[in-house]
Order: structure tokens, then sequence, then C-alpha cells
């Protein structure tokens, strides 16, 4: 338990993946309806794939050289404006990111900034490798949770034991909200926890929705 008594949940993201995006808005739907306080963490969709890019199609190949700037300019933000700013940032950038159809552009991520109220210099991190060692810091610590195979987002919770589980997901359209929001995470909560229970999947037959 966090120090308000509340169950403390660790999510790791990366602002340009629409799923993440879908998962991290059923997550501020939990934490309205159930005992938990999320923290955001970074990872990269482009750390995750830069050793088997020639395995990939080319539109993604195409999508992970845009995947630097945004994770670069959130982990900025969290290193010189502390922590707390990680959460709205990436409300702020994934509602233009997706929602509002701008994409990764250098346009809306300074609106984003401005969104919260940071200053729009932290744009300028996006073409920059300052905090990159912070960045596959944060990746590593995500992923290590999980393995290799998966990507994002990642939770991670504390088990009843006290140690963490983790995993990839859930990945879900639209956002579920209210008591199914407090269903799915039960559910979730209670799969990951059976020691050697590793997966469920069927085959996704609908594009994000962002309404």
């Amino acid at each position: 338990m966090s120090e308000n008594g509340k169950t403390p949940v660790d999510f790791w993201f990366d602002p340009l993946c629409p799923w993440a995006w879908m998962t991290s808005r059923w997550m501020l739907e939990v934490e309205k309806v159930r005992d938990v306080q999320v923290s955001w963490h970074v990872m990269s969709l482009a750390v995750l794939n830069e050793d088997r890019l020639d395995e990939l199609p080319e539109g993604y190949r195409e999508l992970l050289e845009n995947a630097w700037g945004p994770v670069r300019v959130v982990i900025a933000a969290r290193e010189l404006h502390g922590p707390e700013v990680v959460g709205d940032l990436y409300t702020a950038l994934g509602t233009r990111f997706h929602n509002r159809g701008e994409g990764p552009s250098r346009e809306a991520i300074v609106g984003a900034l401005e969104d919260v109220g940071l200053p729009v210099e932290l744009a300028d991190y996006a073409e920059r490798d300052t905090y990159d060692t912070e960045l596959r810091a944060s990746h590593k610590e995500g992923i290590d949770k999980v393995g290799q195979d998966v990507g994002t987002p990642v939770i991670a919770v504390p088990g009843a034991d006290g140690e963490q589980i983790a995993f990839f997901g859930p990945v879900v359209t639209p956002a579920p909200k209210g008591e199914e929001a407090a269903k799915l995470w039960d559910g979730t909560l209670l799969v990951a926890s059976i020691p050697g229970f590793y997966e469920i999947k069927r085959t996704r037959t609908a594009e994000p929705s962002f309404d």
C-alpha cells in the first residue's frame, strides 16, 4: 500500500501507441472505482524494436522512425520537472495524437506542453539524445518485468505476497468505464496472479475507438 492507503500501480507506455492509449484511459477509470494510484513511466517501441528493424513491415518501420521524439520529450519533462508531470503530459499528448488525429508532429507536442503548462522548449528534446540513458533505463525496468516478446503497455502491481505481478495489456477497445472498468481490472488481476499463467488472446477485429 502507498502512504494514502491505495494500491500502487506502475504503468509503462509509449505515447505513440494507440492501444496503450486505450489501456491508459481504462486505467484512469479504474482509479475512480478501485483504491489504486497510478504512477506513469515511459517505455519505447523504438528501443524495443531497434535490433530487429529488418524483420518488420515497411509501414511499421516508418512509424518507429517517429517514435523517438515523443518519449524523449516525456523523459526530459520528467528529468527536469519531476515524475508528477508525466501522467498529465501523456494525457495531453495522447489526446492530440490519437483523439484529435494530429499525430506525433512537433506542433502537436508543443500544443500538449502548452496544455499542461510546461515549457514549449521541451519539444526540442525530441531531436536530442540528452536523456536517452534515462529513457532506456525506464524502458528496461518495465520490459524486464514481462519479457522481450511483448510491447506497450506494461502494468505492475503488488501481489498478495508483496512481490510485483506484471503483465502486458490488456488490449481493449473502447476503454471500459464504470463498473465494466472495475470488472476488467479485477479479472485481469485474478488471472495474472496465477503462477504459470501466461496468455489469453484472440484476433483483434476492431480498431482503437477513441470516443
